[in-house]
């Protein structure tokens, strides 16, 4: 087993802003619990629900103490993201399993405020490499709503496999909603890590706009 939580990641976005995955910790209240109220709309229609109904989000305090606690049992690897020092999400390896299996699932957040800004694709891209290169997990899938659009073109991005629906997966806003479930093993890398993957598709796709001529805005 590698070394689970608390672990700090860094790596630079195409802006030049500085991405940091990093432990979430308590004098991070006010800013996650401000953060959380500005996005609260943006993030219900794709956020987890109790089936039977009367569950509640956890308070900060609660969310931090278990996210230490299943960090250190190594069932999660939790982390906050940063750009430039500045908190706009979360990314978390969960449901680690070890043994002959060695696989994780990858779930995220981030704020509208940064959407569309290629923040959650190097966070994932930098989990997964983590998962696999620091932890010595052999796989990592991600699950996605058919209609959260977004989060399809995150995975395309990495060059994630596409194995298929599995129906009525999760409870999602107060329903069960049918998921994607989109996987890499180490395999799938060939040496490489995502990170230099993903790089290596930007500075392409940057080439052959390069050669159509400037890209239109918005």
């Amino acid at each position: 087993m590698g070394e689970l939580w608390p672990t700090t990641l860094s790596s630079p976005l195409p802006s030049g802003a500085l991405l940091t995955l990093r432990a979430l910790h308590h004098r991070d209240r006010r800013e996650w619990e401000a953060l959380r109220a500005d996005n609260d709309a943006w993030l219900r229609p794709w956020e987890a629900t109790a089936p039977q109904g009367g569950g509640s989000q956890l308070g900060f305090r609660q969310l931090v103490r278990y996210l230490d606690r299943e960090g250190r049992h190594g069932r999660l690897q939790p982390f906050a993201v940063d750009v430039d020092g500045r908190l706009v999400g979360q990314m978390h390896l969960f449901g680690i399993s070890w043994g002959s299996m060695r696989s994780a699932a990858a779930g995220y957040w981030v704020a509208q405020s940064v959407a569309g800004q290629g923040i959650t694709p190097l966070a994932l891209a930098m989990a997964t490499d983590f998962a696999m290169n620091g932890l010595g997990l052999h796989r990592v899938e991600v699950n996605i709503r058919p209609d959260n659009a977004p989060s399809l073109r995150v995975v395309e991005k990495l060059g994630f496999r596409d194995e298929g629906v599995r129906t009525r997966y999760l409870h999602i806003n107060g329903a069960w909603h049918d998921h994607r479930t989109f996987a890499l093993t180490a395999e799938d890398l060939a040496g490489f890590t995502l990170v230099e993957r993903l790089e290596h598709t930007r500075r392409q796709s940057g080439e052959r706009h390069t050669d159509a001529g400037p890209r239109s805005g918005g």
